[in-house]
């Protein structure tokens, strides 16, 4: 299957060539993986890429319960992943991006950032309602005092694994998609910043055992970006659309706000409480002080940084609204006033008969013979 339209062809294991055939690279591999399961020797290798490992089986008045928790086996699953997170990319992108590009007729930096918000507005989309779903399921959403009782949250269902095994997945290919995408230069910094702490903050919520409240922050964080990307796709389908922005402010706000107040009722109210404060790794233990003190640090400095591009966003558009409406004024000033009509005579004066000299235009009288 081909995912774009070839123009050109390029010699074999040259840059353009892996460039423009990257996700047809990554399809074939994906594809033997499939093939693996199909055999009994190879079939225990496949499970390991497909299916979630490290996990444990325990008895319940229900019956068997399976449950999980992390492990080195983790890296081969969100390696595939990321494999499937490139081929979706390149499907979002032939098949839907590709198609209203053409149509908006952009320019190639707007074209660029209608891309990126195109293709995070599916990802937070299925992100957010996935999470939601987790939630709600889970039961967190109803019984907040369940994100920090009986920690250690070692064993996970598969449920909320699978969600952060995707998650990291999907960050990670990221970072090979600024090669594949060409990302220009200037744009790489500001990707690379929020793609690390992505992956900070999702690495540190699972591998911490901290994977109920993270789910939360989650949540309440795609719904944010979520908005501020569908702000910027009516933006650029047209430029009046200035509300949107605004809405999402309003969001933004209330995002950064329910954030912290969730990390210090967890973390350093719910957590600090609890018994057994000891490091162990066994256990999964790492309620410490030290580590606390950490994760609240973390957190308030990248809402901090949060914060602060958001007003610097605000003061921009701010600033490029009274230059459009200084421009208008002086644009309307300068119009020059609608002068009268005249013919080349000067007989006529908007449609009114007049003589040259300002007299009365009735005609004489003519003297009888």
């Amino acid at each position: 299957m081909a995912f774009r339209r070839r123009n050109k062809s390029y010699p074999f294991f040259s840059q353009e060539f892996l460039i423009q055939n990257h996700a047809d690279i990554v399809f074939s591999l994906v594809i033997l993986v499939l093939i693996g399961l199909m055999f009994e020797t190879t079939a225990k290798t496949a499970v390991l890429f497909i299916q979630p490992q490290h996990n444990v089986t325990t008895l319940s008045p229900e019956g068997e319960v399976t449950f999980y928790h992390y492990g080195w086996k983790d890296s081969a699953t969100i390696l595939f992943y990321s494999f499937i997170a490139i081929i979706l990319h390149a499907v979002v992108q032939e098949y839907l991006l590709d198609k209203v590009n053409r149509r908006l007729h952009l320019s190639k930096s707007k074209n660029t950032k209608f891309n990126e918000s195109g293709q995070l507005c599916v990802f937070h989309l299925v992100s957010s309602v996935w999470s939601l779903y987790i939630v709600i399921t889970e039961g967190y959403l109803f019984h907040l005092s369940s994100l920090w009782e009986n920690y250690p949250h070692l064993h996970l269902r598969f449920q909320v694994k699978f969600f952060y095994l995707t998650q990291l997945a999907y960050w990670l290919h990221a970072l090979p998609e600024l090669y594949f995408q060409k990302v220009r230069k200037e744009e790489v910094s500001r990707q690379l910043q929020y793609i690390g702490l992505y992956l900070l903050h999702i690495a540190a919520a699972y591998l911490l055992n901290l994977s109920r409240v993270g789910l939360v922050l989650l949540f309440l964080q795609y719904v944010s970006e979520l908005g501020f990307h569908i702000a910027r796709l009516f933006y650029f389908t047209d430029e009046n659309h200035q509300k949107m922005f605004d809405l999402w402010a309003i969001g933004f706000v209330f995002t950064r706000m329910v954030t912290l107040t969730l990390m210090f009722l967890a973390v350093g109210f719910g957590l600090a409480r609890s018994e057994n404060q000891s490091l162990d790794f066994e256990l999964g233990n790492f309620n410490t002080v030290l580590i606390r003190m950490t994760v609240l640090l973390l957190v308030c400095f990248t809402q901090s940084w949060l914060l602060w591009k958001f007003i610097r966003f605000q003061l921009r558009r701010w600033r490029e609204s009274r230059l459009e409406q200084a421009l208008r004024k002086k644009a309307a000033a300068k119009q020059p006033l609608r002068p009268l009509k005249r013919d080349s005579v000067g007989q006529h004066e908007n449609g009114v008969l007049k003589a040259e000299n300002g007299a009365s235009p009735r005609s004489k009288k003519l003297k009888s013979p």
